[in-house]
């Protein structure tokens, strides 16, 4: 073997420039060392590998492309579909969290908390120039991409198109020309087939909840059929709505929740806003679980109440239902919209959510101003299941913010 490691790469520059080269690849398997071909872009990324998740960001913000939004131009973007790989501005953000998180999966460059991995995963694919040259690679020469200033109609009609049904997707072995997935038309036929009993109503809420968790782990794409039944029009208008906001929810944790498994549970938790839906991560084994875990939604102008789902993860067949709940979050960006421009910055307390015997709070839920940010502290019962509580964490951060 070891006679394999010392013979030469041919790869290697040769000359005075090659010590230095050696020098820089020490630390890596000789198999590992990079061509000519890809030296530079190599360690370009070595390089950045050294800085913190943050600064990474913003060097990519800097990248040809990333500086403007990557489906409607608009600059200084400061939101990233982290499962398509571009930087996107925050009303293309909301139509991209629509399309729910199997499709596209959004966070902030400045509110979330990245991760090494995250931002790996985000350079591998390469941003909004390689992205785009993908997605928008036979883009139709009468077809125009959204401004700026475009509505969110023209917004959601495009990105929709774009990444959804893919009508734009270059010609590859696994795509194929002419072939395009439209994955809203074979959930919706799935979803209306007789022989899935749908049409039972006297059933209907319990199989909601059910179907629910069993949409979400395959392909959520809307509301359920049987509360709403959706034309094809409605349909292609998910998430056609202005935004006026977004609610930061820190799912904190869960106490005595309900045994689904031989003595425990496998929990986690849904976040349904409108056309949007975000999940936390499984818990094994844990009726107590603590997650801790922030997910981002945007809020429309009409603001629907915040629905929680809490489910059972199972391997082998659907998740096993926990509970539901809904939150009030109108008080909450009411005193958000009231305090925006404030410069109040001492802790305040703003409003509150009452407990009483038609929601299902533990104890009232306050709206505080803390360290210049709109905030709410719940405590709530799970419905429609025999026990279990959630804490969560709401903040209300502006549009203009």
């Amino acid at each position: 073997m070891s006679t394999q490691y010392e013979q030469s790469d041919p790869t290697t520059p040769s000359g005075s420039g090659s010590c230095l080269y050696d020098l820089l690849c020490s630390d890596s398997p000789h198999w590992d060392r990079p061509s000519d071909a890809e030296s530079a872009s190599w360690f370009i990324r070595k390089e950045r590998r050294s800085l913190g998740p943050q600064e990474r960001l913003e060097r990519m913000l800097e990248e040809s492309g990333n500086h403007v939004c990557a489906d409607c131009g608009t600059p200084d973007p400061k939101w990233v579909s982290l499962s398509l790989g571009v930087f996107i501005c925050i009303k293309c953000s909301g139509v991209h969290r629509s399309l729910g998180s199997h499709i596209s999966k959004v966070l902030s460059v400045k509110l979330d908390e990245w991760t090494d991995d995250q931002v790996d995963s985000l350079e591998n694919l390469g941003g909004n120039n390689v992205v785009n040259s993908k997605y928008e690679a036979f883009l139709p020469d009468n077809l125009n991409k959204p401004r700026p200033d475009s509505s969110i109609e023209e917004r959601s009609d495009y990105i929709r198109r774009k990444y959804e049904m893919q009508q734009f997707l270059e010609c590859n072995e696994q795509t194929g020309c002419g072939h395009h997935p439209h994955h809203r038309t074979s959930v919706l036929t799935l979803q209306i087939t007789p022989s899935h009993n749908f049409s039972d109503k006297k059933n209907s809420e319990k199989q909601s909840r059910h179907r629910l968790g069993h949409k979400f782990r395959n392909s959520w794409v809307r509301k359920d059929i049987d509360q709403h039944k959706p034309s094809k029009k409605s349909n292609s208008l998910a998430g056609m709505v202005e935004f006026v906001g977004l609610v930061k929810v820190n799912v904190v944790k869960g106490t005595n929740l309900a045994v689904r498994d031989m003595v425990s549970s496998d929990p986690y938790v849904i976040l349904s806003l409108g056309q949007q839906s975000v999940k936390t991560r499984v818990i094994k084994n844990n009726l107590n679980p603590v997650w801790n875990e922030s997910l981002m939604l945007s809020i429309p102008d009409n603001v629907p109440p915040l629905k929680v789902f809490v489910y059972d993860k199972d391997t082998f067949k659907a998740d096993d239902f926990m509970g539901d709940a809904e939150i009030d979050i109108q008080p909450l960006v009411a005193a958000a919209k009231a305090y925006e421009k404030s410069d109040i910055q001492e802790p305040l307390q703003l409003g509150k959510w009452v407990s009483n015997k038609d929601n299902q709070l533990i104890s009232d839920g306050m709206i505080t101003l803390t360290d210049g940010k709109i905030k709410q502290e719940i405590s709530i019962r799970l419905q429609n299941v025999e026990r279990g509580t959630l804490e969560i964490e709401l903040e209300c951060v502006p549009l203009t913010q």
